[in-house]
C-alpha cells in the first residue's frame, strides 16, 4: 500500500487518513470501486475503467464528477515513486457519512479514497497456469455493478486459497458466471467461449480487450451460457482481469484441463495482450 493516499481532495500520509465511522461505505457497503493498472507509469485502458466507474456510480445513484481522477491517479503514482514499475490504483467512492438510515440521505457528500500499490505480473502463474475450484454463486443479482460489497467473493476466494487453488469459478443455476475477481473464458474446438454480459457478471475490462483481440485476429468467439459439465470438457480455460491479466487454468478441482498445460489459443492471447501493454 502507498505511503501517500488520496482522501476527499487531499494527498496525505496513509497513517493520517481518517474516515467517519458513520460513513455508509462502512455501515452498508454503500459504494463502488475501481482498480486500474499502470505499466511503467502508463495507464492501461484508463477510459474503459472510468466509463465502468461512472456506470456503477449512476446505477446506485451517487453523484460525483470523475473528470479529475486521471490527474489524481498520476499524482499518486508520482508521490509514491511507482512510475517505473507495474502498479495499481485502488479507488473507492462511498455515498458518504450521515446518520444511519436505510434510505439514501439528501445532500450527502461522497467519500473518495484512493491509493497506489505494487501490482507486478504473476509470472509463474502466467507461465504454468493455476488450479481452480468451483462453488455455487452466492452473490447478489447486480454483479454488473462494481460494488464494495465483496463478502461473498472473499468467502469463496478464501476457500480457494485454503485449498491451494488460485481462483474460484462460480456456478449459478447450473451455468458458469465468472470467478471471484476475474472473468472466465474457455476454448472449445478453436473458439473462445464466454458468458454474455448481463446483470450477473461484471463487464471486465480485460475481457473486453480479449474480445477485441479475437475480432482483429480472426479468432472465433461464442458468447453463450455453458454449464459446469461443459466447463470440465473445455479444451482450454483461462481467467482474465486487471490483476490476473490472462492466466491459464490447468486444473479444475481434481481434473486436468486438456493435457494439464496452458493451451495454444491462451498462449496466443497472452502474447497479443502483452504486446498492448
Amino acid at each position: 500500500m502507498s505511503n501517500i493516499v488520496y482522501l476527499n481532495g487531499e494527498f496525505i500520509a496513509a497513517d493520517d487518513a481518517k474516515i467517519s465511522p458513520n460513513d455508509r461505505g462502512f455501515l452498508f457497503a454503500d459504494g463502488v470501486y475501481e482498480v486500474a493498472k499502470y505499466y511503467n507509469g502508463k495507464a492501461f485502458r484508463f477510459l474503459d475503467h472510468l466509463d465502468r466507474l461512472n456506470r456503477s456510480l449512476k446505477e446506485i445513484g451517487i453523484n460525483y464528477n470523475t473528470e479529475n481522477l486521471k490527474a489524481v491517479f498520476m499524482e499518486l503514482m508520482q508521490k509514491n515513486d511507482m512510475l517505473n514499475k507495474h502498479a495499481g490504483i485502488y479507488l473507492q467512492i462511498s455515498r458518504g457519512a450521515a446518520k444511519r438510515t436505510h434510505n439514501f440521505p439528501d445532500e450527502i457528500t461522497p467519500t473518495v479514497y484512493a491509493f497506489a500499490f505494487d501490482l507486478p505480473s504473476a509470472t509463474e502463474k502466467l507461465e504454468n497456469g493455476i488450479k481452480v475450484i468451483t462453488r455455487n454463486d452466492i452473490r447478489w443479482q447486480r454483479c454488473d455493478i462494481k460494488s464494495v460489497s465483496l463478502l461473498p467473493n472473499t468467502m469463496l476466494y478464501n476457500e480457494a486459497h485454503q485449498s491451494g487453488a488460485g481462483e474460484c469459478i462460480l456456478i449459478r443455476d447450473g451455468f458458469v458466471t465468472e470467478a471471484t475477481h476475474s472473468s472466465v473464458l474457455c476454448v472449445k474446438n478453436g473458439a473462445v467461449v464466454t458468458r454474455p454480459l448481463s446483470n450477473l457478471i461484471l463487464p471486465g475490462i480485460t475481457r473486453k480487450v480479449i474480445m477485441e483481440l479475437c475480432a482483429v485476429n480472426n479468432i472465433p468467439v461464442e458468447e453463450r451460457l455453458y454449464t459446469k459439465e461443459e466447463l470440465n470438457e473445455m479444451d482450454e480455460v483461462f481467467i482474465a482481469g486487471t490483476g490476473s491479466e490472462i492466466c491459464p487454468v490447468v486444473q479444475i478441482e481434481e481434473q486436468l484441463v486438456g493435457n494439464g498445460k496452458p493451451g495454444e489459443i491462451t498462449r496466443l492471447l497472452q502474447k497479443l495482450f502483452f504486446a498492448l501493454v
